[in-house]
């Protein structure tokens, strides 16, 4: 357990460095409001609790370069599809938006938090390459690691959806949602597609 300051401080700071995951979640959160947004935050957690486990249990199939690869391009695919879409919206925000919680929204929100999770490598390479670190740790250590590491992501995602999708926040932001989901919808398509032109390259090149 020495080494949880760092290895905690290490994993926050991850958090904190914008990715795919923290704009799905503004962009649910400004669209959908806050508590539609928790789909979303709930299962990008699960999809790093899914990461997270197989790293901490030694899974070696997780860090398969063939497995990785297939996660690289249908991530890539998924990312420009998301891309794509976000960029043909017109979202619209009303302030009594999200208020209360749709379940069919929800659902839907939560779906797209799972396979935004499970389809970006980086969080399969980080969570390998922090076990790798770890690898002395007694087990209990590493129980306590990952339901630390799970509850940090849904904690923060959660923050954030609810500082960006309050009903006050909501208010301000109707004029410049459209840009922000533009934004991330340029965002998504160009990284989506690095990762594909990346394997491409590599294998053929």
């Amino acid at each position: 357990m020495e080494q949880f300051p760092a290895v905690a401080i290490a994993h926050f700071l991850a958090l904190l460095i914008p990715g795919v995951d923290f704009f799905l979640i503004v962009r649910t959160a400004l669209t959908n409001g806050w508590r539609n947004a928790t789909g979303a935050c709930l299962g990008i957690a699960i999809a790093n609790g899914v990461f997270i486990t197989a790293a901490f249990a030694g899974i070696a199939l997780i860090s398969n370069p063939v497995l990785l690869d297939t996660i690289q391009v249908a991530g890539g695919v998924f990312l420009v599809f998301i891309g794509i879409a976000f960029l043909r919206s017109n979202p619209q925000i009303d302030a009594d938006r999200g208020t209360g919680v749709k379940s069919r929204t929800w659902l839907r929100n939560f779906g797209l938090g799972v396979a935004s999770g499970l389809l970006n490598p980086k969080n399969a390479l980080f969570y390998v390459s922090l076990a790798a670190a770890l690898s002395t740790a007694v087990p209990l250590s590493l129980v306590l690691y990952g339901t630390w590491m799970f509850a940090v992501v849904l904690v923060w995602d959660i923050f954030v959806a609810i500082v960006l999708g309050s009903r006050h926040a909501l208010g301000y932001m109707q004029r410049i949602i459209p840009w922000i989901s533009r934004f991330a919808g340029v965002f998504l398509v160009l990284f989506g597609s690095s990762m594909i032109v990346g394997l491409a390259v590599r294998f053929f090149g």
